[in-house]
């Protein structure tokens, strides 16, 4: 009963002030159009408008009861689709919208995907947070979905993100968005991309959004501004580093696993270990169009994407979360190389990777053996996507959507 009254609640409010909007959208351009008289009853349907925002039972409120009730909503509603509610509390005006900001928790502490910003947001800590991946190979597109129930073979997880493979003469770029039905760097939802080299064996995770403060955006022909059709004009098409994945040479043969290593820029190596912080965005930052460009992010030649090489920490990168895969142990029965996914995947493919912090992040022996990405085949186009903290969903997804291209020299 309490859903079917919020609905009917978020009803009569987009009523009220979408015809309020109506009037003073017809009002507005009255103006310079009408003689006099005209205007002046113009200007009386402009005070009938404010009375009625003022009047409205909405605007009047109280908000110590608004955010009472808002809290019972999202304490109410757990999981997807029920959850799409709290979503909904949050887009009826600027004020519902900044209560909920502050009342919905991040995923690290309350281990949910709830407004889009949470998917940029590091995932919960000392637990994985279960996702998939879906394949459509007719169109070279993946889907990320949060949930799966394995024990009936369906899926009836939420949408979260979407990419698009993209093969270019030098690279390939696969465009990510949070918009399933339009998975195109011109869209106002595109939230960034993975850019492989010619080999399929180095690649950048770049953010659209500054991810931090001070971060520096990639000079580019693609970090000009997009046009007003497209997007704000406050928001360029913008190309920020965020982590570097590459393949090593695998000596072993098809027998062998890929050999992962992946620098996360933005991330420090202390996120790992017990009270360690890793940043966490509360908003999508936009950089203004009239400032001048940036120098490249990289600062030397031997951190550039053609040149990353998997070797001991230079004092480029000194500080920051080295990523590495978990090392398989060789199973004699079974004739091929296994680790323990604690079930979420069920099929063998050389794709199967987990990521553990490196010692060459100088992180203690207990925080080397913490799963911080799991990714495994569970079906012909259907792979599994589970990360933790001080991962975001953006990153797992960026660096499980690597493992997809080919790389014949690592295989």
């Amino acid at each position: 009963m309490a859903t079917m009254s919020f609905r009917s609640i978020i009803q009569d409010i987009k009523g009220e002030f979408g015809s309020i909007s109506r009037k003073g959208f017809e009002v507005k351009f009255g103006y310079g159009m009408r003689s006099r008289s005209q205007s002046y009853r113009d200007a009386g349907d402009h005070v009938m408008v404010a009375d009625g925002l003022r009047q409205s039972c909405w605007a009047n409120m109280p908000p110590e009861l608004l955010r009472d009730v808002l809290m019972r909503i999202e304490a109410s509603e757990d999981t997807w689709p029920a959850r799409k509610h709290v979503v909904a509390c949050a887009s009826v005006c600027r004020s519902w919208r900044e209560i909920m900001k502050e009342i919905v928790k991040s995923p690290e502490l309350s281990g949910k995907l709830t407004l889009p910003i949470s998917l940029k947001q590091p995932g919960p800590r000392n637990s994985l947070l279960q996702c998939y991946i879906k394949r459509n190979r007719s169109n070279q597109t993946y889907y990320l979905y949060l949930g799966l129930n394995q024990e009936e073979g369906i899926d009836d997880g939420k949408f979260l993100l979407a990419a698009r493979k993209c093969r270019r003469p030098t690279h390939t770029d696969y465009i990510i968005s949070i918009n399933c039905d339009d998975v195109s760097r011109g869209s106002s939802t595109y939230i960034g991309k993975l850019r492989s080299n010619f080999l399929g064996t180095k690649f950048t995770v770049y953010d659209a959004h500054p991810p931090i403060c001070g971060a520096r955006v990639t000079k580019s022909r693609s970090s000009r501004p997009v046009s007003l059709k497209e997007v704000s004009p406050r928001v360029p098409a913008g190309n920020y580093p965020i982590a570097h994945v590459s393949y090593d040479l695998n000596v072993l043969g098809s027998r062998g696993p890929r050999i992962m290593h992946c620098v996360m820029d933005a991330i420090s190596a202390s996120a790992v270990e017990p009270g360690g912080v890793a940043p966490t965005q509360t908003q999508f930052l936009h950089r203004r169009i009239d400032t001048s460009p940036s120098i490249p992010f990289f600062r030397s030649k031997s951190t550039r994407l053609e040149n990353f090489q998997s070797v001991p920490l230079s004092s480029q990168n000194k500080g920051m979360l080295v990523l590495q895969n978990k090392s398989p142990r060789w199973h004699e029965q079974l004739q091929c190389w296994c680790l323990n996914f604690n079930g979420r995947v069920t099929v063998a493919s050389v794709k199967n990777f987990q990521l553990v912090a490196s010692p060459k992040s100088g992180v203690s022996e207990q925080a080397q053996e913490n799963v911080i990405i799991q990714f495994g085949k569970v079906g012909k186009d259907l792979f599994t996507m589970d990360y933790q903290y001080p991962i975001s969903a953006f990153e797992a997804f960026a660096i499980c959507l690597s493992s997809f291209d080919t790389k014949i020299a690592c295989e």
